[in-house]
């Protein structure tokens, strides 16, 4: 069982499935609205534990009900949150997220508690993320306190595994030096190298602009297509499953959850992993919403 930390935001979804975008001045109906939790920490922390690992969340909330919604759902799959502290400043992280009849969305957050997270908030977990296989992190928090966690773990001989999303251009080089494996999709890779991923050579161009950087090892998700993957020592393209896709909506993060469940530290089974994540991507897309359709492992390994 691999014992894996995460440490992003929690939000609350409000999803609003519609027809088709709306254009610049344009007002239209819905065809309908839901409410669920999300945020990209918190549905990569589930993703991990619904896949086995013994996961620990360091994330956190608001004082109103918003933020009980969340910590129950978190206890309810079996999730340590003792690092999920309440901010007295700031309510609960939201998104609002629009879902086309395809599929597709688009996402608007608001960080709120989320971007009250501090380096002392890390360094109060530090016993955990030093007894940790591996820490998870994403943009969705502040930086510094990414920076300052992924530090203790490489001092304690801990794998880092960022996923840069939102991207930034310019990833500060005191993160990148302690990053083992980055995990972006193709307009976040394309964001931070400047190279348009269309097929395989440009993935390996892209993978190749990222060891520069100083990362060890790549993964490139191109959504329905599959995933890319690059290491000193080997590379290649594990392909998605062939689905009709609902909700697209966490799909991303189901991926990396799933994967740091399962990924060897050695990446002696990268292509075994990732072939799993995708399968969790592929159940996951099939439902609407985030961390409803996250898929546990007995459902996985069924599919």
């Amino acid at each position: 069982m691999k014992k894996v930390i995460v440490l992003g935001s929690t939000n609350v979804d409000t999803i609003l499935n519609v027809q088709r975008f709306p254009q610049p001045g344009e007002t239209m109906a819905m065809n309908s609205m839901a409410v669920a939790g999300g945020g990209k920490g918190a549905n990569q922390a589930i993703a991990a534990v619904r896949s086995g690992a013994k996961t620990t969340f360091i994330s956190k909330v608001g004082h109103e009900g918003a933020a009980n919604f969340m910590l129950d759902t978190f206890k309810e799959d079996g999730m340590n949150i003792d690092h999920v502290t309440t901010s007295e400043t700031a309510g609960t992280g939201q998104a609002y997220i629009m879902v086309d009849e395809n599929g597709q969305n688009s996402i608007l957050i608001y960080g709120g508690a989320n971007q009250d997270i501090t380096n002392e908030d890390v360094q109060a977990a530090k016993g955990s993320i030093k007894a940790a296989d591996r820490i998870v992190a994403q943009f969705e928090v502040p930086i510094p306190s990414v920076i300052e966690a992924f530090k203790i773990a490489r001092e304690n001989g801990v794998q880092t595994i960022l996923n840069p999303a939102p991207a930034i251009k310019n990833i500060p080089d005191d993160l990148l030096s302690v990053t083992d494996m980055i995990v972006p999709n193709e307009t976040e890779s394309e964001i931070i190298t400047g190279i348009k991923v269309t097929d395989e050579a440009s993935m390996e161009a892209s993978a190749k602009e990222f060891f520069k950087m100083g990362v060890k090892a790549v993964i490139i998700t191109v959504g329905d297509r599959g995933s890319f993957y690059a290491t000193s020592e080997q590379s290649g393209f594990v392909n998605a499953f062939k689905v009709n896709a609902t909700d697209t909506t966490a799909a991303g993060d189901t991926f990396i959850g799933a994967l740091s469940s399962k990924l060897e530290l050695d990446y002696s089974n990268l292509e075994e992993a990732m072939t799993y994540a995708n399968k969790a991507s592929s159940l996951a897309v099939q439902i609407k919403g985030a961390q409803n359709s996250i898929p546990y492992a007995k459902d996985i390994l069924a599919g």
